[in-house]
């Protein structure tokens, strides 16, 4: 089930907030709980029972692991209990995701001394393992160090994993970020009233911006890359480019929403990443919770800064490759991160990272920088998009082919429309009425009048979007296979 859909929309979404706000506040974790596993069951039923099975024996590790640290004293036994929750954990993720990878390459070696490979049937990827694995671990190691105690309810913690929203796609949520809430929340009117504007603008990003986009992004990628002319080549890498930030930022926008009607904070999971001035900095804009992930529990971990600036760039480095590989099972994958790896390598090494006097950016001063950055980035989605890494340079070499004879303009006037939008809202916060617009949007308390029209609007795009989601069909969202 994913939320740009009617069972979503119409069925499911309603009577959810039917039972949780008609629950006293006592019942309304569980049912959460409830709806969470049918939402789940509904795309991956056969998968029910393994994050239901993983889940609770991380939550009963974690207890026996606090117990015999704080308790007992017993430390090397709480460190044995805390790593083989990891790896529970880690192993699931590695399974599904990764085992059919591994043995292809290690058939492929075989073959070239001649021997024959194995045999693994094709493993089937449970839908938002690489999310809910990397929450469980926040939660064990949190309460590892001490930082977070842990949930008294299974079913609480069951809550956190499974929490429909984000469980899907993200955001990450850290255990710390909403282990409070859990427990008590409140659910003001005003607050539900900004979750559901907020809701409908990510709505919004994936119907009527993403979806019309990915049409001509598809086909571009999808086509024959020999005869494939450079205006329709970089068309097409800018269409995916604007296709997978709408898509999945709006479904970000959705989930922060959604957990917002129910009383949580969601962490931000967007900051503008494409005007950003360096690959450092988008890094900062671009899935935020990821990053945090990476800094918080490898990054640091391995050592940071502190041990050289050989070592730093090493465990720089380190941190791209697996990122790239968390994204999917595929060298395509692998080379996307070892891409930006080394562009944040490089503005390290020769400190190209600029300030303004208050450490913000100014369009005045750095519009090439955003320009550089925003290519890069665009270059680095090619890898990301493609199916391999023959097919990539294969784009590539359309894109730089000087080659225009079959460019015209057939994609159509409400692909250029859409794509132009895109772009506008993109770029927008470079500005400062730009910004001062983002500011009244999302972050602004609204009056009555300010309510009333933004809920009169609201309903409007929520009509266009479910009018949009009826004419072209189903459309899932491209996060969902990673």
């Amino acid at each position: 089930m994913v939320f740009s859909s009617n069972v979503f929309l119409l069925y499911f979404l309603p009577v959810f907030l039917l039972f949780y706000f008609v629950c006293p506040r006592r019942f309304r974790n569980y049912v959460i709980l409830l709806f969470s596993i049918v939402f789940y069951a509904y795309g991956g039923p056969e998968f029910i029972l393994i994050l239901l099975a993983s889940t609770t024996a991380t939550y009963f590790l974690v207890k026996a692991m606090v117990k015999r640290k704080t308790e007992n004293g017993e430390r090397k036994t709480a460190s044995w209990l805390c790593a083989i929750a990891i790896i529970l954990n880690l192993g699931l993720l590695v399974y599904f995701k990764y085992a059919n990878f591994f043995v292809d390459n290690f058939n492929a070696i075989l073959s070239l001394f001649g021997i024959k490979g194995i045999n693994l049937s094709k493993i089937v990827l449970p839908i938002g393992i690489s999310f809910f694995t990397f929450q469980s671990i926040t939660y064990v190691l949190d309460t590892y160090r001490g930082q977070v105690k842990p949930m008294d309810k299974l079913t609480d913690y069951i809550v956190y994993i499974m929490m429909f929203p984000q469980l899907i796609a993200g955001p990450i949520v850290k255990y710390s970020d909403v282990e409070q809430q859990l427990r008590h929340r409140e659910c003001p009117p005003d607050e539900c009233l900004h979750g559901f504007y907020r809701f409908v603008i990510g709505l919004c990003k994936k119907v009527l911006i993403a979806d019309v986009i990915a049409v001509q992004a598809d086909a571009c990628f999808g086509a024959d890359l020999a005869t494939l002319d450079m205006g329709t080549a970089w068309i097409g890498s800018l269409a995916y480019t604007m296709q997978l930030y709408f898509d999945f930022s709006g479904y970000s926008d959705m989930a922060i929403g959604l957990g917002r009607i129910m009383g949580f904070k969601f962490p931000e999971n967007f900051n503008n990443p494409y005007t950003s001035r360096s690959i450092t900095e988008f890094w900062r804009r671009w899935h935020m919770t990821l990053g945090s992930f990476i800094m918080n529990y490898l990054y640091i971990p391995l050592g940071g800064n502190r041990k050289g600036k050989g070592r730093t760039y090493l465990n720089l480095w380190i941190c791209f490759l697996l990122s790239g590989l968390w994204h999917g099972a595929a060298w395509t994958f692998v080379a996307w991160g070892a891409f930006h790896g080394f562009f944040i390598v490089m503005e390290k090494l020769i400190n190209g990272k600029r300030r303004t006097e208050n450490g913000k950016f100014s369009v005045l001063r750095s519009p090439f920088s955003v320009l550089f950055t925003f290519l890069i980035v665009n270059f680095g989605w090619v890898l990301f998009r493609a199916d391999t890494i023959a097919q990539a340079f294969d784009y590539y070499k359309a894109m730089f082919s000087f080659n225009f004879e079959g460019f015209g303009w057939d994609a159509g006037r409400q692909f250029y429309t859409m794509l132009i939008i895109a772009l506008v809202f993109s770029f927008l916060t470079l500005f400062p009425f730009g910004k001062k617009i983002e500011q009244v949007v999302f972050y602004k308390s609204y009056g009555t009048g300010g309510h009333i029209a933004a809920w009169l609007v609201s309903i409007l795009l929520l009509f266009f979007c479910v009018a949009a989601m009826n004419a072209t069909g189903f459309s899932p969202f491209i996060y969902f296979r990673f």
